[in-house]
């Protein structure tokens, strides 16, 4: 089965990837953590905005939700078909929408990449007085108008972005920065497994019953729901409005942009749908 021909109706569908398919298929790393409420300023970059104030707290990498505000000037792109055999589905040229863009929502990985700061964001905004979203340039969207920020610090990990065989992207992945103690386990999910049953899967290993979900910067392919509904086109930028692990199961709020342009949301299905590229977020027990 090649890239394009998958059939979407089918619950465990695959896309293949370039590379091969390395074990574990779950990263995940013990930290400590807690929540800090921030206020990302203005005439900043998302970087800019979001690294400092991480630092005051005596941490280096975290996980977001953005809420409100603005960005001007703001660049993102949305999921595109790859035109070569080197990544089973791209990204598309950037959009870059005249004023002020209203921010709705959107989730952030924040960590390194090459010893600097590097972001991770996917959301859903209003362009040109039209509801879409996708993922964030983060050194070319500059803040215009005050966001708010949740967000969750780790204390013992951080993510940090390496290349990636497998899919042949540089890609977010938790890595221990100290002895990690029990509060939340950062975690990355490679392609072809369902999201909910790996989530599942983690928290029953670390005696897990109950757990909340922070963060959630994700891709799927397309999406069953819940309630019947299924987005056909496999290539999404995703992210995961709220989540929660309950022994009756994943429960999986979500939103998604697909390589047509076209919004999706709600609540996944169990075991009907695979992550695409990754799925970058933090498990916190309750």
């Amino acid at each position: 089965m090649t890239r394009q021909d998958h059939d979407p109706s089918d619950p465990q569908r695959r896309i293949r990837q370039p590379g091969p398919a390395p074990e574990p298929r779950a990263v995940v790393v013990p930290s400590g953590g807690a929540w800090l409420d921030m206020t990302l300023d203005p005439g900043l970059t998302l970087i800019e905005a979001i690294g400092p104030k991480l630092r005051k707290a005596g941490v280096a990498s975290a996980v977001l939700e953005l809420s409100g505000g603005g960005f001007g000037p703001f660049h993102y792109v949305i999921p595109a078909l790859s035109q070569t055999g080197d990544h089973a589905a791209f990204y598309s040229t950037s959009f870059t929408p005249p004023g002020v863009t209203p921010v709705e929502t959107a989730r952030v990985t924040f960590g390194m990449r090459d010893g600097a700061d590097w972001l991770h964001a996917h959301g859903f905004w209003t362009a040109a007085g039209q509801r879409t979203g996708g993922h964030i340039l983060p050194y070319e969207t500059i803040i215009a108008e005050p966001i708010a920020a949740r967000a969750w610090l780790l204390r013992d990990a951080c993510f940090a972005a390496r290349h990636d065989p497998e899919t042949n992207f540089t890609l977010f992945a938790p890595e221990p920065a100290a002895a990690g103690q029990a509060a939340s386990l950062a975690v990355r999910l490679r392609p072809n497994q369902d999201i909910s049953h790996a989530l599942e899967t983690i928290c029953a290993a670390h005696g897990i019953t109950h757990a909340t979900i922070a963060g959630g910067v994700a891709s799927i392919i397309g999406a069953h729901f819940d309630d019947g509904r299924i987005a056909p086109h496999f290539a999404t930028e995703m992210f995961i409005r709220s989540g929660t692990i309950t022994p009756d199961g994943a429960a999986l709020d979500v939103a998604l942009i697909d390589f047509t342009g076209a919004l999706h949301e709600g609540r996944l299905r169990r075991g009907a749908n695979p992550v695409l590229m990754t799925a970058e977020l933090v498990l916190i027990p309750q």
